[in-house]
């Protein structure tokens, strides 16, 4: 009977300290994606538009790319939906093609409509092939528009690399626990 009582114990506290854990980390996580955001709106001003009027936003504060002739990119970001935040999204991608390099990038997808954005809450969401993002900077937002419902910036932070496209992603979504 007390090993029982033992078992039980610890396994209540590996839930307690992996449940801190991966609050810890969303926290984490949530901190960087208000930081990029700020980033974001200083470089260009005009983006402060986007997030107000969107339906919804996700925001990648560290996107890695990296590639040679084989690419891919990978992130972690946080959905916003009406200001707030709602979940986690990651981001893959995988590709074949002259490229060369690596990169860290910030990355925020907009959403113009509520169906969309529930497109993407469904958790398949892939950007098609021919999708690019502006690059964020003074002014280019003020021309941007969407296209089939989304439009995507992006910030290098570091590193070089000569690849600008953002189609193929695919992304992944789970809301945060109620």
């Amino acid at each position: 009977m007390k090993t029982l009582q033992t078992i039980i114990t610890i396994c209540i506290m590996f839930i307690a300290v992996g449940t801190t854990a991966q609050n810890d980390k969303h926290k984490e996580l949530m901190a960087d994606a208000q930081k990029a955001k700020k980033t974001l709106i200083a470089k260009d001003a005009g983006l402060e538009n986007f997030f107000k009027n969107s339906s919804g936003y996700v925001i990648f504060p560290n996107v890695g790319k990296g590639g040679l002739i084989i690419g891919g990119a990978s992130g972690n970001g946080i959905l916003y939906e009406n200001g707030m935040a709602v979940g986690l999204a990651d981001l893959k991608k995988l590709n074949i093609g002259l490229q060369a390099g690596g990169q860290a990038i910030i990355e925020v997808i907009f959403f113009e409509t509520d169906a969309t954005l529930a497109k993407f809450k469904e958790g398949n969401f892939q950007l098609s092939a021919e999708a690019s993002a502006v690059i964020a900077d003074k002014g280019k937002s003020k021309n941007a528009n969407y296209n089939d419902g989304v439009i995507v910036f992006a910030l290098p932070k570091a590193g070089l690399m000569a690849d600008a496209s953002v189609g193929g992603q695919k992304f992944g979504y789970k809301p945060f626990a109620e």
